[in-house]
């Protein structure tokens, strides 16, 4: 398993633009998250769970960012939607991915 190091994410984000995390179980370490724009879902951003080095241990993420202010689907495969999150300007949005949703 490869780790991000100590401070390896700069997110950019601003006035209209925000950021998303993904929290994930380490099971799904290496696998691509897709999310869309929840009015244009054929506009797909994609990342891959990386283990993240974080106090006390280590965290399976998802980082995106540059994202224009707006609702995002995140998808549990390419053809089925898991949730809806709203991402704002200047934050980090976050979520959970569901044990129940696991990836295959």
């Amino acid at each position: 398993m490869t780790r991000s190091g100590h401070g390896i994410v700069v997110l950019n984000i601003g006035t209209g633009i925000g950021a998303l995390v993904i929290r994930t179980p380490g099971c799904m370490h290496g696998h691509d998250i897709e999310i869309s724009p929840v009015e244009d879902p054929a506009l797909r951003t994609q990342a891959t769970v990386r283990a993240r080095s974080v106090r006390g241990g280590v965290t399976y993420t998802v980082v995106v960012d540059c994202l224009r202010e707006g609702r995002y689907t995140i998808w549990r495969d390419p053809v089925t939607p898991l949730a809806e999150i709203d991402v704002r300007g200047d934050r980090v949005a976050e979520f959970t991915w569901p044990a129940t949703a696991l990836a295959a």
